[in-house]
């Protein structure tokens, strides 16, 4: 791969299940062995509240979160096919259930300026303005960051109400 087919992207990273750091510890490490893709910079490790459907919901195991920045040398659908192979190397089974506990769940929250909603990728992801989780940890590893179609990633986290 020449360095003009890498794309810059952006994935968070998500688990509340098992030995959280641990899982957390070793996704990175595959993506980072994962052919095509360079890690760049990683956030520290953020622990959560789970989202219910009605918000916050203190009675589900936390999150441990966490951002990655990588380079991409394959296309926004086969950068999100292998990340979630990943996913399934990890216990993750896709059940269809919205706010599902999870081993891992890999979310490609950017890929470069790409804005494509399709059946397979929709980038940029469509909530990641709402969500501290997400945020927070990428404004940790590039505060400057924007996020296509919504602005500066410092200013979408000023607007979101206050972290529990």
């Amino acid at each position: 791969m020449s360095d003009d087919t890498w794309v810059s992207c952006v994935v968070a990273l998500g688990t509340n299940l098992g030995d959280r750091e641990d899982i957390a510890f070793r996704a990175l490490a595959d993506i980072a062995a994962t052919e095509g893709f360079r890690v760049a910079a990683s956030s520290s490790l953020h622990e959560t509240v789970a989202l219910g459907p009605d918000g916050p919901n203190p009675d589900a195991p936390a999150y441990v979160n966490q951002v990655i920045a990588l380079e991409s040398g394959w296309s926004a659908e086969k950068t999100l096919a292998l990340l979630l192979d990943i996913e399934r190397r990890h216990g993750r089974e896709r059940t269809g259930e919205k706010y599902a506990d999870r081993t891992l769940d890999l979310d490609l929250i950017v890929y470069g300026d790409l804005r494509h909603d399709g059946p397979e990728v929709t980038t940029p992801h469509p909530r990641a303005h709402e969500r501290r989780f997400v945020l927070e940890p990428w404004h940790e590893i590039d505060p400057d960051a924007v996020l296509p179609g919504k602005g500066a990633i410092s200013d979408l986290l000023a607007n979101l109400p206050p972290a529990d």
